[in-house]
């Protein structure tokens, strides 16, 4: 069950026991990666608690952190669906090109298929921050380009701590 906060005419707020979720880390992985979350197609809160029970379940990974879920409209490509996002945080050992993989892998299970920019996607994991690396090669940058100008990021991760 969620509990539904209006913020303003375009973006609502959803609370379920797993968004927001906080536990203290366990594991003695090296790294740790704040991972947005987003998609417009089916039931995106659904997809969000199975993704969430596939990286608790998954090794080599933990996961510390959920955010809230935040409905928005879509940018860039307009005539779709509003979109729900989310944030989670992580503790991973995997360098950010591999966990990136993992993410890409993550993508493709849950039935995301690449077909234009800013396209209707059923999941959309991108890597926000990864420690304090800054990364800048053709297939990712990190920190995200775009974060810090993204309601459907800024929102979410105001009740996640880094």
């Amino acid at each position: 069950m969620y509990v539904k906060r209006t913020l303003n005419d375009e973006l609502s707020t959803f609370k379920s026991s797993l968004f927001p979720y906080k536990r203290k880390s366990n594991a003695s992985f090296r790294y740790k990666a704040v991972v947005g979350l987003g998609g417009n197609v089916t039931d995106v809160r659904r997809r969000f608690e199975r993704l969430f029970f596939e990286i608790k379940r998954a090794v080599g990974i933990e996961l510390l952190q959920t955010s809230l879920i935040l409905k928005n409209p879509p940018f860039g490509f307009k005539p779709q669906d509003d979109f729900f996002n989310s944030i989670m945080v992580v503790k991973t050992n995997s360098q950010p090109r591999i966990f990136l993989n993992y993410l890409m892998r993550l993508e493709k299970k849950f039935g995301r298929k690449r077909s234009f920019a800013n396209a209707p996607r059923t999941l959309d994991l991108d890597i926000i921050f990864f420690d304090d690396r800054i990364v800048n090669t053709a297939k990712l940058t990190i920190p995200h380009p775009a974060w810090s100008t993204r309601q459907s990021v800024l929102i979410p991760l105001e009740g996640v701590s880094l």
